[in-house]
């Protein structure tokens, strides 16, 4: 009791109690929440994808005996017309030197190489082991570009209204800082993508039962399950990429126009002028990664002109699987985010 009286007569502030733990997580996820415009971008990214059911909606129709039949007529002339133009190939004088009318004309049509009457039907049926599939990596691919643009502007925002040097008088350890916000991001996205995919999933089995086939082989929706956590996967780390980009720079705007130029101007130009690096491509990598059993490319030789004057040219097959899609996207992400916040520990921010 002395003490108390002695502690409140001298006027010494009594100390502060220490933070309770997890505070900074609770207070970046609160942060997360509150940004207005990441709000308006998860609501533009739902109506977008609600559009996108939509759209997917009118381009399937159930199938009818009326349309198979219409399809199989237009296969048959079609069909007819272009078994005339093959004789024709055959019979024709014009061929190159050394080249025999078979290996010219290549081979003769059939059914099964035009794809059947389903590809001549005004509005095919959804069916669920081929569409679904494909489907979920269309979703994959725009969850990913919309984390891309939520990392960029989480930590870009920041860096552009100056909280970042505010939150740091709150807790000066900035490693932990960047930790926290990485944490929060990734909880985030991995909410969202999952999300989307669930629903995805859930599309799917409508559109098959209502405009299309519920045909699927065993195993479909383990497989189909596996690619969605795989695009989960692939939406952190590039959000996770986002948010890097944007500290290194320490501007949205500029980490946007990274991406895009990486993507459509280096990438397009690895492809043109180097073709055997396009195995190290992010979004080869990204492909990989979401694609049951990954993805894979031609690379063909040089022609040459044999001793005959046969002109040939070889092909080779690179495929690139999950795993190696997953660790080149990993690595990456780690080594930009790793870079951004070294720098930021060591840097000086005014």
């Amino acid at each position: 009791m002395t003490a108390t009286l002695q502690t409140e007569t001298s006027g010494a502030p009594a100390p502060a109690a220490p933070p309770p733990r997890g505070s900074l997580l609770r207070a970046e996820g609160h942060r997360m929440r509150s940004r207005r415009f990441i709000r308006v971008l998860v609501l533009l990214g739902l109506l977008g994808f609600a559009g996108l059911l939509a759209v997917a909606s009118t381009q399937f129709a159930a199938p009818s005996a009326a349309g198979q039949a219409e399809a199989q007529a237009e296969l048959e002339r079609v069909l007819a017309e272009s078994q005339v133009f093959y004789e024709q190939c055959l019979t024709s004088t014009d061929l190159p030197e050394g080249t025999s009318p078979e290996q010219f004309c290549g081979p003769r049509p059939t059914v099964e190489s035009m794809g059947g009457p389903e590809q001549f039907v005004d509005e095919r049926p959804f069916v669920l082991g081929e569409d679904g599939p494909a489907g979920a990596a269309v979703v994959a691919a725009a969850t990913a570009a919309f984390a891309f643009l939520v990392g960029a502007t989480w930590i870009g925002a920041e860096w552009s209204t100056r909280s970042i040097v505010a939150l740091l008088f709150w807790e000066p350890r900035r490693v932990k800082v960047m930790l926290a916000k990485t944490t929060v991001l990734a909880l985030t996205i991995a909410v969202l993508a999952a999300a989307t995919q669930a629903v995805w999933a859930v599309a799917a089995r409508v559109l098959a039962e209502t405009r299309g086939t519920v045909d699927a082989p065993p195993g479909f929706w383990r497989e189909l399950a596996a690619a969605g956590g795989r695009s989960v996967l692939l939406a952190v780390l590039v959000a996770l990429l986002g948010f890097a980009l944007a500290n290194l720079i320490r501007n949205t705007a500029a980490a946007l126009g990274a991406g895009f130029v990486y993507v459509v101007v280096v990438e397009n130009a690895v492809r043109a002028l180097r073709p055997a690096w396009q195995e190290w491509l992010l979004t080869t990598n990204a492909a990989a990664l979401v694609l049951e059993g990954g993805t894979s490319f031609l690379l063909f030789s040089e022609g040459v002109t044999d001793r005959n004057g046969v002109f040939s040219v070889t092909e080779r097959e690179v495929v690139v699987g999950n795993l190696q899609g997953g660790l080149v996207l990993t690595a990456v992400t780690l080594l930009v985010l790793g870079l951004g916040i070294v720098l930021f520990s060591r840097r000086d921010l005014d």
